[in-house]
């Protein structure tokens, strides 16, 4: 075991670490984006900062984080580029490329979701409870997980008894949702998704949070827009009951479900609803403070009525009582008066007694009297009081009786207090939420749909995970499908086919790693869950097993394309066939059988063509006869004309499916050319078709050319990657299969027993076979003249000896532009030629014959000198043996042709009108050029005799040919002729310069040369 931690933590990991080796060490080849002439800008550190110039004006990777590989580097390290206004980019990496940077590739950096992988599945090993071990563990055969069958799926899949359901079907749903772990085998067309769909269903009405996960976009959105028609009436279901995390890629997912579905627009929904929420809890918060507001006032108001009728009352009776007293001290006053005026001047026997009485009188009167003056201000004072109080309570009443009328009807204050309180906790419960949408969106998921990269990548996608349902398995890695696995809580439920597409991995194929490392890589990256839980044997053979269900009825394709498919793919457990066998396409005579047999193999021995160009990963003599199918199929009324809007889309009625991509470019772009941009998306690899169907499928198989088919058919046994390809390719058709292929060339070089020759052999025997002739015709050189403008564009086989007629037709007609590539010249056939060239040179017509570096003192060498003389450029190019000719940039001739020798022809020509092919030949020949050049150019300075001599006057002309200053070290005059470095213009010999660069010698044209002088100055 490798590493610590549980089983088989440490082999997952460790095959994880070599995948991202194995990018880091991938070769450079035409990946990514070349990013030229950099200098280093800043940086500090362990880091650097570069700027270049580029013609992009927006980065072409989904994130700034890339790989870099600078020149000679071995390995691509990571960075940064951003590209900023005025078409820069600034790159940060931790590679120094010094202070001038002649050029550095940059691509979409791979490895970052493999190493937030490794690291899960390192903290896994060091006992961090990312997931549930034990759960995961059952995807490599541990563990000893429940195998039922629910009894109430019809409580849990709605109409579940009405459903269109075969047995397996039926059996595959029940036994999932009554299983702890269930896997389910569906081949092409056996109705996987509705499947799943129906399980995923059923987990929800469990109660259980389910996480779907694909491999792909539109597998996510082809299954989860099932789960949304079966799931839309729930409650909650417009709310996120099921969302997609993620790009969505299928436009009636989005169309129909994306408001219910994209996390995004449920917040920003929700987020408006709940302000919409918010402002009227806000108002009727204000309301109620309000109604609150006008109890309270009228309670003071009421409060201060009282207190001041109170008051004024209490004046009133003070005042009574004061008037009162002052009446009794008033009375007091006047007996006192009285009764000293009655005493007079004491005197007489009494006389003392009186004079006491007399001052006890005058006390009490002044007694009196000061009582009386106290009385009389007190009356005063409660008199002026009173007088206040009645005004104030006079000017109260009023706005007591208004304010009690406000209140009349409102409801009481203490049920007005409580309904306050009530609302703002409400309200501060809407702010909570809105403050944290996310997790108040995250929280009403109970589906959540996503790819398995992304699944890997996020920290939590829902708040709990019961379970786990992972579809298209056999395109899923085995550390992702182990970590996806135990996220689960209660049910792990893999659905997929092992004998379709693997997952795309790069460590067992990796060059640099070790045997053993490679084997390692081959098992614990490679295999897909169904082999890693022993479903399935080392022969691919499937075992018996009660964790496997198998969907064995497809409703997808016609018996006999079934019949193929399961020759191909399912011999041990072939498929039946559960729909009708009749085509629901328009008749034609290209498709009078489901299957249809193009063999090319005549035409390849005829044109024995190029290897360079009719190589193991292209064939111009294929894309010809799609052409012609194409064209065939439209004249049928199969496929809609390019010309109609009315008539459908071609693209929902045909796949052209290739294996490699440089066939798929070609097609790509010469369909786009000739038939118009309602064709874009007609053509692409098998790895682009995985998931979908068409009614008529055109399978390309390429291979004619070399002693090896490719690496596409390398493989044998129903687990290799040919089997699980063709068997994708051929399951796409529902109506029809058209197999263009070498036949000859294949049974020839195929391994024996491989299914690819199976597929051929069971095409030979019951394929309708359609003659390549009744696709391509073979012409003679005096139709053309009678051609209409659509059958001119057609390509077309010419017999030898109508060859030479045919190209002085093209010739004549050439306008702008004769590129001739002949390796060898004659003097017969360059004097016949001259003769036919020399008016068009005359018009104005460039013709730049591409030939050998003939040495001046032979044959060739002098012919050379007379095609300059008559007007041609000639570009010498070292071992060159290609033998094709192009008129306008539109018109190309290929196959023997040799035009300036005297062998000329030696079999059928093709002649193809396409801008595309045209270009794609060119781009090739540019190739081989800058190949050449790095093996034929001098690796030191040349000497005195090996010196070049001064251009012919003829040559100085082309490729802008104005004087340039002394050469600078390093750079050599031109012997060669070739493609500029730079701008890929043509470049003779004798014109423009050498240069060495990386190791290898390049021609510059002298417009570029005088340019990148004029930059280093």
């Amino acid at each position: 075991m490798a590493g610590g931690g549980p089983f088989p933590v440490g082999e997952l990991a460790r095959a994880v670490r070599a995948e991202v080796e194995a990018v880091l060490r991938a070769e450079a080849k035409n990946e990514g984006v070349v990013l030229r002439e950099g200098r280093r800008v800043g940086g500090g550190g362990a880091k650097h900062d570069y700027l270049f110039g580029t013609t992009m004006e927006r980065s072409p990777f989904p994130r700034a984080e890339v790989l870099v590989r600078g020149p000679g580097a071995q390995k691509w390290v990571a960075g940064e580029a951003v590209w900023t206004p005025g078409r820069k980019v600034k790159l940060t990496t931790e590679a120094a490329f010094g202070q001038q940077v002649a050029e550095v590739r940059v691509k979409e950096d791979e490895t970052s979701g493999l190493l937030l992988l490794e690291g899960k599945l390192k903290r896994i090993g060091a006992g961090d409870k990312v997931v549930d071990v034990a759960t995961a563990s059952w995807m490599v055969g541990r563990g000893h997980p429940s195998v039922g069958r629910a009894s109430d799926t019809e409580r849990l899949v709605r109409g579940y008894r009405g459903l269109r359901l075969n047995a397996h079907q039926r059996q595959a749903i029940e036994q999932a949702l009554g299983s702890q772990s269930t896997f389910v085998w569906g081949p092409p067309g056996t109705g996987k998704t509705e499947v799943v769909s129906l399980i995923v269903e059923g987990c929800h009405r469990q109660g259980h949070r389910v996480l779907f996960v694909a491999p792909t976009n539109v597998a996510v959105d082809q299954a989860l827009e099932r789960v949304c028609e079966r799931l839309a009436g729930e409650d909650g279901f417009g709310d996120g009951l099921v969302q997609r995390s993620g790009t969505v890629a299928v436009a009636s997912l989005e169309a129909r479900f994306g408001d219910a579905v994209i996390p995004d627009r449920i917040a920003e929904r929700l987020a408006a609803r709940l302000n919409q929420e918010r402002s009227a809890v806000a108002a009727t918060l204000a309301d109620a403070q309000r109604t609150v507001g006008l109890h309270t006032r009228a309670a003071h108001l009421s409060e201060r009525y009282q207190r001041l009728r109170s008051t004024a009352d209490g004046l009133a009776q003070e005042e009574v009582e004061a008037g009162r007293h002052l009446t009794g001290f008033q009375a007091r006053s006047r007996r006192a008066r009285a009764e000293a005026a009655e005493i007079g001047v004491p005197g007489g026997l009494f006389a003392q007694r009186k004079q006491r009485r007399l001052d006890e009188l005058r006390q009490e009167i002044a007694s009196c009297e000061a009582a009386q003056a106290q009385l009389t201000h007190r009356v005063e004072r409660n008199r002026r009081a009173g007088l206040t109080a009645r005004e104030e309570l006079a000017a109260v009443e009023p706005q007591l009786q208004e304010a009690l009328g406000q209140v009349a009807g409102q409801p009481p204050l203490a049920a007005l207090e409580e309904a306050v309180t009530r609302l703002s906790e409400e309200q501060k419960r809407i702010d909570g939420e809105l403050s944290k949408i996310g997790d108040v969106v995250r929280g009403r998921c109970r589906v959540m749909g996503t790819t398995v990269a992304r699944a890997v990548q996020s920290r939590r996608l829902l708040d709990t995970v019961d379970v786990v349902v992972i579809d298209e398995a056999g395109m899923v890695d085995l550390p992702s499908a182990w970590y996806l696995s135990g996220l689960a809580g209660k049910r792990v439920v893999v659905s997929g086919d092992f004998r379709q597409l693997p997952a795309v991995t790069r460590g067992s194929g990796d060059r640099q790693a070790s045997a053993e490392e490679q084997a390692h890589s081959r098992e614990w990256m490679d295999r897909d869950v169904f082999h890693a839980a022993g479903l399935v044997d080392e022969g691919g053979t499937v075992r018996r097993d009660a964790r496997l269900v198998s969907l064995v009825e497809q409703y997808r394709m016609r018996p006999a394309i079934c019949a193929l498919v399961n020759t191909v793919a399912y011999p041990d457990a072939p498929l039946t066939t559960g729909r009708d066998d009749t085509s629901r396409l328009p008749a034609s005579p290209l498709i009078e059988s489901p299957l249809v047999l193009v063999d090319t193999s005549e035409q390849r021995e005829s044109l024995s063509p190029d290897p360079r160009w009719g190589s193991r990963t292209s064939n111009p003599v294929h894309e010809a006869v799609i052409h012609e199918l194409i064209r065939g199929l439209q004249a049928d009324t199969v496929l809609p004309a390019f010309r109609s809007a009315d008539e459908g889309v071609p693209t929902e009625r045909l796949a052209v499916i290739a294996p490699y991509r440089d066939q798929v470019g070609a097609l790509q772009k010469s369909i786009s050319q000739r038939f118009g941009t309602a064709f874009d998306g007609l053509v692409d690899t098998v790895h682009r078709f995985q998931g979908s169907q068409r009614p008529v499928v055109i399978i390309d198989t390429v291979a004619g050319a070399g002693d090896k088919p490719g690496f596409f058919y390398e493989g044998s046994g129903l687990s290799s990657h040919t089997c699980r390809l063709l068997n994708v390719a051929l399951s796409r058709a529902q109506d029809h299969v058209i197999v263009v292929a070498d036949v000859e060339f294949l049974s020839r070089t195929l391994p024996p027993g491989s299914e690819t020759r199976r597929m051929l052999d069971y095409l030979l025997d019951h394929a309708q076979r359609l003659p390549v002739g009744d696709l391509v015709p073979v012409r003679m050189a005096s139709d053309l003249r009678d051609l209409s403008a659509d059958e001119l564009v057609r390509p077309a086989f010419f017999p030898k000896d109508e060859v030479r007629r045919a190209v002085e037709w093209d010739i004549e007609r050439a306008a702008v532009s004769l590129d001739i590539y002949c390796p060898f010249l004659d003097d017969q056939a360059v004097s016949y030629w001259i003769g036919r060239l020399r008016p068009r040179i005359a018009a104005g017509v460039r013709v730049v014959v591409h030939t050998r570096a003939h040495k001046p003192n032979e044959k060739g060498g002098r012919l050379s000198v007379r095609l300059r003389e008559a007007g041609c450029e000639v570009n010498a190019r070292p071992h060159m043996h290609e033998k094709v000719m192009i008129v306008d940039a539109e018109v190309l001739w290929h196959g023997s042709l040799n035009l300036l020798a005297n062998g000329g022809p030696t079999d059928l020509m093709m002649r193809v009108t396409s801008r595309a092919a045209c270009a794609r030949v060119k781009q090739i020949m540019v190739r081989a050029r800058s190949e050449r050049s790095a093996t034929a150019a001098p690796a030191a300075s040349p000497t005195r005799r090996e010196q070049p001599r001064p251009a012919p006057r003829e040559a100085a002309a082309p490729a802008g040919g104005a004087a340039l200053p002394a050469r600078p070290q390093g750079v050599r005059a031109n012997r060669f002729g070739g493609p500029c470095a730079r701008c890929s213009a043509d470049v003779p010999a004798q014109a423009g310069e050498l240069l060495r660069e990386g190791g290898a010698w390049l021609v510059r044209c002298a417009p570029c040369s005088a340019a990148h002088r004029r930059g280093t100055r």
